[in-house]
């Protein structure tokens, strides 16, 4: 059975935890690693504050070992319990990225719904820092 792109992120939502984000905003979660997994190019021009950039085509194989998941150099694993809040431009990359980071064991992860423009048109502070 062939899938489209909109039926497979909403396969993902389904079985993802989604933040909007007046929730985000109003109890950012503590300890919580805030990533945006869209290209350099799209961070550059605007992110959420304190968010790393992480993009979604290499996501599974450098999450483990990013320095913002806390590994030092005696723990090169990411601590798969870490609270993660994954965000892409509208939230169908963030939903995937999420759904992935599930099945590689991270059980603490969440998409915001809607992604970095229904941040901004809240009006919710961002940064291009």
């Amino acid at each position: 059975m062939t899938l489209s792109v909109e039926q497979l992120v909403a396969q993902a939502r389904s079985r993802i935890r989604e933040l909007d984000p007046g929730e985000l905003s109003a109890s950012p979660a503590r300890d919580a690693v805030l990533i945006d997994v869209r290209e350099p190019d799209e961070y550059a021009q605007g992110h959420l504050p304190g968010a790393v950039n992480l993009p979604r085509g290499v996501l599974e194989f450098q999450i483990h070992a990013h320095p913002a998941m806390g590994c030092t150099a005696s723990e090169s694993l990411a601590l798969p319990d870490r609270p993660l809040v994954l965000y892409c431009r509208t939230g169908g990359r963030s939903a995937l990225a999420a759904e992935s980071l599930q099945q590689l064991g991270f059980s603490d992860v969440h998409s915001l719904a809607g992604g970095f423009e229904a941040w901004r048109n809240a009006g919710l502070p961002t940064t291009n820092a």
